[in-house]
């Protein structure tokens, strides 16, 4: 959820027509910047003197039973900055231990970095012991790495008691300070952590910061168009030292939402882009794809998408889903075209491969990484104050008619088709984990909301707040907390499946998974626009096996 202003002329032209806009915020005269920035990255002070060096840390990701996926970047030489071109190939190796000294080795091995790939490095390490701790390494000339902790997934068939994941969304660097990824990277008891969308954002500094301000700016100045803007802009975000931290503590598990290439992005084109303009959509998007996985420690199971399925044992399966890639167009608000069957989310491919794995699961839970929110949506009768600011987050016009066409509410036969395939097959315990819309949720999933809690639910869904990027407080910019306290009681009155939502704080989530309950821990910041921010725990909830339904619980795990 973003805001974004093209220009007075644009911005009227949307409300006249009502059209359907997140984000509308001026867009920085900077743009016509176009090369300067990727060929001049800001790094690190002093990193100049060092070449080659590992300026953006480390990470793993996308854990196997067998396996894990080891990233880093390279900069061979002081000028080889994400994005340039330039720098020479460079030899990078690898070793993997079991003890943190790295003195018991189980494998080695070697690639070349190049500027073809931006010198990132990939190495798919196989031949691992299942649910083990292993920690690794890179060096390249002289220069090693960071050493970092990653955990394999227990094996298939594997008896498992517990799992915990960090959950995290919507980080934008202008926004404010990392710290949620810090006090993760603090616990020392995470199996993995979920990254459900906008890792990056796609904006020209200044078009979207919080509360009208930038609390610290990002590169390139001007909005990302083009292979090297998407590089630097990824190698920016690398360089946070809280984000650092956080992929040497254990894997990360990604999925990409709009703002990795751009705002309410679809198959054939985004709010976020002008063709001609900003040249053609199908390059850019093609860009941001090719940056997104040279950076990322993601392994797709099928080439450009994020659309794939990761086992923990017989505990629970989780499948992440790309909502980006195949989606159709959306839509105005209050068109019927909303329920168009030949209108898709998913695709249709996407769909059946969700619905077969979900039929075919044999673990107690069915996770399902998601990255906008499944459940119905209706605003109910908020005061004017209240009223704009939140449809301007949520994506609804500001005369309240219930639909964000941006999310599943966009797109009902692909949910309705969905929801009755849980129901009809009898899937129990499935729990749809969110982020995209900067707020905190705890829903159950209703067959039919306009009669529930008289119909079923089908699934339950956690979504968990932003990690900095702006929520309601900070568009109506009055003090955190007193926002949710007036529009919660009206948002869960008129969604009675809606058991809580927070409106207004910055945090992460921590789910907590056993045979008998799956429980979301909601934690939150203290003040997203401070580096030493402090994090405590605000509300817990969970579903019990079985039930398909969230309840309250008063501590957290």
């Amino acid at each position: 959820m973003t805001n974004r202003r093209r220009s007075s002329e644009r911005l009227n032209e949307r409300l006249n027509s009502l059209a359907p806009r997140r984000r509308t915020v001026v867009k920085a005269a900077a743009a016509t910047a176009v090369l300067a920035g990727p060929l001049a990255a800001a790094l690190p002070a002093g990193a100049a003197d060092a070449a080659p060096a590992f300026l953006h840390g480390v990470a793993s990701g996308d854990p196997l039973p067998d396996g894990v996926l080891l990233w880093t970047r390279v900069t061979p030489t002081p000028e080889a900055t994400p994005g340039s071109g330039l720098g020479p190939d460079t030899e990078v190796s690898w070793i993997v231990a079991k003890d943190k000294a790295l003195t018991n080795i189980v494998t080695k091995g070697s690639t070349t970095a190049t500027a073809a790939s931006d010198h990132t490095v990939k190495a798919d390490i196989r031949g691992l012991e299942p649910a083990t701790d292993y920690w690794f390494r890179f060096s390249a000339g002289a220069a090693d790495s960071p050493a970092a902790r990653t955990r394999t997934a227990p094996a298939a068939t594997a008896s498992v008691t517990g799992l915990r994941f960090g959950v995290v969304s919507c980080a934008n660097w202008e926004g404010g300070y990392f710290s949620s990824y810090r006090h993760l990277a603090a616990r020392g008891d995470l199996d993995a952590w979920l990254h459900l969308g906008d890792y990056i954002y796609e904006y020209g500094s200044g078009e979207y910061g919080t509360r009208g301000t930038v609390v610290r700016q990002t590169e390139p100045t001007h909005e990302i168009l083009t292979l090297a803007d998407y590089r630097v802009r990824h190698g920016k975000y690398k360089t946070d030292p809280d984000l650092q931290a956080l992929h040497t503590k254990a894997p990360v598990i990604a999925i990409w939402d709009d703002h990795e290439i751009a705002n309410d992005a679809w198959s054939g084109g985004a709010e976020n882009h002008t063709e001609g303009a900003e040249g053609s959509w199908a390059a850019r998007r093609a860009a941001a794809k090719q940056a997104y996985f040279e950076w990322m420690p993601v392994r797709p199971a099928i080439a450009g998408t994020t659309y794939r399925r990761l086992r923990f044992g017989k505990l629970a399966d989780l499948s992440l889903l790309d909502l980006r890639s195949f989606r159709s167009q959306q839509v105005s608000v209050g068109n019927g075209d909303v329920d168009d069957p030949d209108r898709t989310l998913t695709g249709r491919a996407q769909l059946d491969w969700l619905k077969a794995g979900l039929k075919s699961s044999d673990t107690t839970w069915r996770l399902v990484g998601n990255s906008v929110m499944i459940s119905p949506f209706a605003i109910g009768s908020l005061t004017a104050d209240l009223l704009k600011p939140l449809a301007k987050l949520m994506g609804l016009p500001q005369e309240g008619l219930a639909l964000n066409p941006d999310q599943w509410d966009g797109y009902t036969d692909d949910r309705r088709e969905l929801l009755a395939h849980l129901r009809s097959n009898a899937i129990r315990n499935t729990v749809f984990l969110t982020g995209d819309i900067h707020m905190a949720w705890a829903n159950d999933v209703p067959v039919d909301a306009g009669t529930y809690p008289l119909s079923a639910s089908a699934a339950t869904e956690f979504v968990v707040t932003s990690v900095t990027s702006d929520n309601l407080d900070d568009i109506v910019k009055v003090p955190e907390g007193t926002v949710s306290a007036i529009a919660s009681p009206i948002i869960r009155a008129a969604n009675r499946h809606v058991h809580w939502v927070d409106t207004d704080r910055h945090g992460y989530g921590i789910l907590d998974i056993t045979a008998e309950r799956a429980q979301m821990d909601y934690y939150v910041l203290s003040d997203k626009a401070k580096q030493n921010a402090t994090a405590s725990w605000a509300r817990s909830y969970r579903t019990r096996s079985g039930t398909q339904k969230v309840e309250r619980t008063y501590d957290p795990v």
